[in-house]
């Protein structure tokens, strides 16, 4: 039996090692652990009654279970799936693959230091007056599903079309702003809002929002504090908090 083994033997346990412990490390981090460890203990189980023992009635049962269970786990890992598959499409090689054909197909998607320059003096008026607002742009994974949400604009950045749109009494006040090629697409947009639990409890609604959006996409998104007045960035699933109007034309020149 040992003769039998090969070179691709030796690759088949070694990718499925890695499989295991990429999916370990990823429940630990997703505080689903549990869940992971009682659904090996069930495969174990499974493969113990109905290749061991061979009970025929138990194992008929048990493989009634995992037919389903494939099903029952996409459900109910659906978020952290998400997650994960947008996690393997963002390493670095495979986003430099997806940028090269990106680059070239639209040239415009790349915001110069001019488009900046209007979004970062809005955010820093807003942020002296406490006028919350939530801007979002778009970057290589397209958001026609949230623009689709709320109002059309199409039209050029502009400072002060900026800050009319989040001003308190504006009706698109409360929902997101979508920037795409250096044109603002659509505003009140709504966003999925992320659930993490490690995001402090102090930041609101608009911070889930830019957290969700930046976790489900590559965007990046920004707010000002309706409460502070402070602005952050989510990026990645990430925030930069308290960003002062050099950070934060500094951040924008960087991701953009």
């Amino acid at each position: 039996m040992f003769l039998s083994f090969g070179i691709k033997d030796a690759i088949d346990i070694l990718l499925v090692a890695l499989v295991l412990y990429y999916t370990y490390r990823f429940m630990r981090e997703s505080r689903t652990l549990n869940i992971f460890v009682g659904i090996l203990a069930f495969i174990v189980t499974w493969l113990f009654v109905s290749r061991v023992l061979e009970m025929r009635l138990l194992g008929a049962i048990l493989d009634q279970f995992v037919g389903v269970g494939a099903l029952a786990i996409i459900v109910l890992f659906q978020e952290e799936i998400r997650k994960f598959l947008y996690s393997l499409g963002e390493h670095n090689k495979l986003r430099k693959v997806v940028n090269w054909f990106t680059v070239r197909r639209d040239e415009k998607s790349v915001t110069p230091r001019e488009a900046i320059m209007p979004i970062v003096m809005a955010c820093i008026n807003m942020a002296r007056t406490k006028c919350g607002a939530l801007i979002v742009i778009e970057r290589t994974t397209p958001l026609d599903d949230i623009t689709a949400t709320g109002d059309t604009v199409d039209a050029q950045i502009n400072q002060r079309l900026i800050e009319n749109i989040f001003f308190k009494n504006s009706p698109l006040h409360d929902g997101a702003m979508v920037i795409s090629h250096r044109r603002i697409k659509a505003a009140g947009c709504i966003l999925p809002v992320s659930h993490d639990l490690n995001i402090p409890r102090e930041l609101g609604l608009r911070h889930r929002a830019a957290m969700g959006i930046s976790q489900a996409s590559d965007a990046v998104a920004i707010v000002v504090s309706e409460e502070t007045g402070r602005i952050s960035v989510a990026i990645k699933g990430q925030f930069r908090l308290r960003l002062s109007a050099e950070n934060l034309e500094a951040l924008l020149t960087e991701e953009l």
